[in-house]
């Protein structure tokens, strides 16, 4: 799985940067075929913005969310992700035989 982080308007130090693997790792552990990851964090006055695409194998999945806090913005979208993921597991699942 490669993860890439990118940053518009703020600096990807190195807390976020392991914050971010630790909750995009914890992804691998509802489906193996993850990728891809590309992490883009936004600061827009008082407004953080976490959004990322995932490219597993048959599908793009995003999500974003937005919060007051960097940290909590990141656990969030990772949750939205999470549930994408389970979502996309089974409906793959219901169509083999």
């Amino acid at each position: 799985m490669q993860v890439s982080i990118t940053g518009h308007h703020i600096d990807v130090t190195d807390s976020l940067k392991t914050h971010i693997e630790a909750k995009i790792g914890k992804l691998k552990r509802h489906f193996d075929n993850v990728t891809d990851v590309h992490v883009i964090l936004t600061v827009e006055k008082l407004e953080q913005k976490a959004e990322a695409t995932v490219q597993i194998s048959g599908a793009k999945l995003f999500a974003e969310d937005r919060q007051e806090d960097m940290y909590s913005a990141i656990d969030q979208m990772v949750d939205k992700l999470d549930r994408q993921i389970i979502k996309h597991k089974e409906k793959v699942g219901k169509h083999r035989p």
